[in-house]
């Protein structure tokens, strides 16, 4: 097996066999992690640890952090080097020093940094990282089909919602290819030059034909994306065409007997009438808004990956869908409590994952292993521990939830990084006359989709002469969101989402807080009762009309 054990007192080696067509003995090598002992898995993150620092602690990068520090042992290591930050490797990684790494770079993957003020962050892979990768993304597509410990089917057809490189998404859809050879609709080679419009497009028409597997996306864009087939096909055509432009025999046959499906059931037509899935994965953030609609759309409940760019591949919910395991070799695991979260000190506790407590929050912090940039690296990703072990999952391994970012970020369905300096900038670009402000991700009542909704205070020698809604402010401000994030662009142009919400406070009203609670409200996710009481921190009448018009005092 992949974590194969020599004795109860010895290292575990990773096998190299890689028979799909030995279906237990291939369940065993990719995931058989989920057996291990909390001792066995913390002997391999050790061993994995140890020869980290010995590639890490001589290579540029590492010296330029640790300053002169040497350590020698795990222990030491975690005790001399400070927490990090992606600012302590930028100007390394966004210029591609690759003498100043511990091992040779592959492959470069980007991500989203700071719209506008520092738009991308560079992240360089090893050829180890990608083997860990390939390994990991194995394990999950076994675990998407299975219904049971050992009991998987693994197909061809991929319907892919994912970006292309140099994304992380992209890298791992390639990977999943050359691993399985599967069928991606659209073809990797197509992606890059089309539109996202254009390739969910081709990929309805590819499976509209051939049929699918599986389907793996972000929750977000597979909601759309589901949207967006049944809409095509509910009409009286097939949402495509043949080569030849007409619609193909096995697509119109596909078509008409959904249709006559949902109609003798007496509901509207959904994809599980078109398509039967083996597995269904979804990355990104706030997936929870969206599996409840995706299981009802697609018949199948989506099985939830945790990745990040600085990262890679680091989790996976199993067959239950209940909660995610991390990868033993994917990085080394320390985990910052929920009280330490918005401190930006440099030396704060953390503790392994052995150490976990069932209930507590964490953000995680990850060194890389294989050769990899980042050490004692806050990934801004908060979990919950919601268990230890579970003999549903045959495991005896902490069991985690995904809750969100870090407070100090606000991430819109996996598609923007909004912080305080971003709106900030905003604000500034806008000439708004806004006197005060705070932002908070909330979520839609009927829906539950998540939304940026800011609570703005506008100098009151401004509203002498000038009367503006809410609906015109908002405009103006989305105008500057748009200039300085494209990925907050794309929430409207890919998801077609109103992300953001506009709600006004009387004059005084933050000056009010501070006074009240002995300190300014938080200018990024305050807590629900602090929005609460900003809200009503002054009761004089407050000169707006029902339609929100601002009306001169």
């Amino acid at each position: 097996m992949r974590f194969l054990k020599k004795s109860h007192d010895k290292d575990f080696d990773l096998y190299n066999g890689d028979d799909l067509s030995k279906p237990q003995e291939a369940w065993d090598e990719y995931c058989g992690f989920l057996g291990l002992s909390l001792d066995e898995y913390m002997r391999i993150q050790r061993r994995l640890m140890e020869e980290q620092l010995s590639l890490w602690v001589p290579s540029g990068i590492g010296q330029q952090i640790l300053r002169g520090e040497k350590p020698a042992t795990i222990q030491d290591f975690m005790q001399k080097v400070p927490l990090t930050t992606y600012e302590d490797y930028a100007d390394i990684l966004l210029a591609r020093r690759e003498d100043m790494l511990p091992a040779p770079t592959v492959t470069w993957v980007e991500t989203t940094w700071e719209g506008g003020k520092r738009p991308i962050k560079l992240v360089p892979y090893t050829q180890g990282i990608l083997d860990a990768f390939k390994r990991n993304g194995k394990a999950i597509i076994m675990l998407a089909s299975a219904s049971d410990w050992g009991k998987y089917s693994v197909g061809t057809n991929v319907l892919s919602g994912l970006a292309p490189l140099p994304f992380l998404t992209g890298l791992m859809g390639i990977i999943l290819d050359q691993e399985f050879h599967f069928r991606f609709m659209p073809p990797h080679k197509t992606t890059d030059t089309m539109g996202f419009s254009d390739r969910v497009k081709y990929g309805f028409k590819l499976a509209l034909n051939s049929g699918i597997d599986y389907f793996l996306t972000m929750g977000s864009v597979g909601y759309f994306m589901s949207k967006k087939l049944t809409k095509a096909v509910s009409g009286g055509g097939t949402g495509s065409s043949g080569s030849n432009g007409l619609p193909s025999l096995t697509m119109t046959r596909r078509v008409l007997k959904a249709r006559k499906k949902a109609k003798d059931e007496g509901r509207e037509m959904l994809p599980k009438d078109l398509f039967d899935l083996r597995g269904f994965v979804i990355a990104g953030t706030d997936n929870n808004c969206y599996k409840d609609d995706l299981e009802k759309q697609w018949g199948i409940r989506p099985m939830e990956l945790f990745a990040g760019t600085e990262c890679g591949l680091v989790g996976t919910e199993t067959w239950n869908r209940s909660s995610l395991y991390f990868f033993p070799d994917a990085c080394f695991y320390e985990f910052l409590p929920e009280e330490y979260v918005r401190s930006t000190e440099r030396r704060l506790p953390t503790i392994t994952i052995d150490q976990v407590e069932n209930g507590k929050m964490y953000e995680l912090v990850i060194t890389s292993l294989r050769g990899g940039a980042f050490a004692r690296y806050r990934t801004g990703d908060m979990y919950r521990c919601v268990g230890i072990g579970d003999a549903a999952d045959h495991s005896r391994l902490p069991r985690f939830n995904y809750v969100d970012r870090v407070p100090g970020v606000i991430d819109i369905a996996g598609f923007t990084r909004i912080t305080e300096n971003s709106i900030k900038e905003v604000v500034r670009l806008s000439r708004l006359p806004i006197a005060g402000w705070c932002a908070a991700k909330e979520f839609d009542r009927q829906t539950g989709h998540p939304f940026l909704h800011m609570y703005v205070e506008l100098d009151p020698k401004s509203l002498e002469s000038l009367a503006v809604s809410e609906s015109i402010i908002r405009s103006h401000l989305e105008i500057y969101f748009k200039y300085l994030d494209t990925d907050y662009d794309s929430l409207r142009t890919i998801l077609e989402m109103e992300p953001l919400q506009i709600t006004f406070l009387q004059n005084g009203s933050f000056e009010a807080f501070e006074k009240l609670e002995g300190e300014p409200i938080a200018a990024i996710n305050p807590s629900q009762r602090q929005i609460s009481q900003l809200k009503s921190v002054l009761s004089e009448q407050w000169p707006y009309t029902d339609k929100g018009q601002v009306m001169p005092l």
